[in-house]
């Protein structure tokens, strides 16, 4: 029973990962319609802003938590504003080729500067330790992500669905043409949200520090499943994504309990399922 309440564990932290990321993804396809290739590779870039902070600033976990997000959004937002805008109103392929060559260059880049190898990062002083809960032992660190992915994530939820400038964001989407004529910069808000979605990548980069070391392709690790994610619950759905991020990390950890040998396809054969007996997920809207 250890081992599978272990796995569960894991389950849960992977799963805090998963909706993290996925909610960060939903967010930029839900109100801007891109494909965002790059958000391993800001994800990756998180992780290594917390680690920068720490080696060249002595600024530790705490305070990365909220610089290093800020930092990629603003980055994120630069890029939307230079390189993105560009392909408004072209076909969807489009903006997933550019971000997936983004991507792909920011990742070599990162090899080419800091190697393959990871770099540790340590757990912040506050968080070390753990509790002995009588059927196994939980580390504080691994507590904490989950809570607080958990927290981050249903805040985002009601931001967008229930407070006047998450209307603003959804009306965007449908009719921006409306929006502007009621005075609304629309364009400001499309890369406040690009930037706002980039942000969560980095903060669950910032989070991953501590767990697994800092490497270049961290993010090419994780950005495929976060993928499949975003389809089981439905492109743009935000509480598709927060829901399918912990219940596909729990089932995936299960599976590593009952069968290992399947654990690394599971989520993938639930999404071929899923695709093939409800195309739009299961919080997704049909599309019109």
């Amino acid at each position: 029973m250890q081992a599978l309440y272990g796995q569960l564990l894991l389950g849960l932290i992977n799963g805090a990962f998963y909706a993290l990321l996925s909610l960060g993804l939903a967010v930029i396809f839900g109100m801007l319609n891109v494909v965002n290739f790059a958000h391993g590779a800001f994800y990756m870039m998180g992780a290594f802003g917390a680690w920068f902070l720490l080696d060249r600033f002595g600024i530790g976990y705490w305070g990365a938590l909220v610089l290093a997000p800020v930092a990629l959004a603003l980055v994120g937002m630069a890029f939307e504003r230079t390189l993105l805008r560009l392909l408004a109103g072209l076909d969807h392929l489009y903006g997933m080729l550019l971000t997936f060559g983004f991507a792909l260059a920011l990742q070599g880049l990162f090899q080419i500067s800091f190697g393959s190898a990871g770099i540790p990062y340590p757990v912040p002083e506050a968080l070390q330790g753990g509790r002995n809960l009588g059927f196994m032992f939980l580390p504080n660190y691994r507590a904490w992500v989950i809570l607080f992915s958990l927290i981050v994530c249903l805040l985002t939820w009601f931001a967008i669905e229930r407070t006047r400038l998450g209307a603003y964001l959804r009306a965007a989407t449908e009719n921006p043409a409306l929006l502007k004529a009621f005075g609304v910069n629309v364009r400001l808000m499309v890369t406040l949200t690009y930037g706002f979605g980039v942000g969560l990548a980095a903060l669950a980069g910032v989070l991953a520090a501590p767990i697994s070391q800092v490497r270049p392709l961290m993010g090419a690790d994780f950005i495929i499943v976060v993928f499949a994610v975003v389809v089981i619950g439905g492109m743009g759905s935000i509480m598709g994504s927060v829901v399918t991020g912990f219940l596909l990390g729990v089932v995936e950890g299960l599976t590593k309990y009952f069968y290992p040998e399947a654990s690394s396809t599971v989520i993938f054969v639930v999404m071929v399922l899923v695709l093939a007996l409800r195309p739009n997920g299961f919080f997704g809207k049909a599309a019109r």
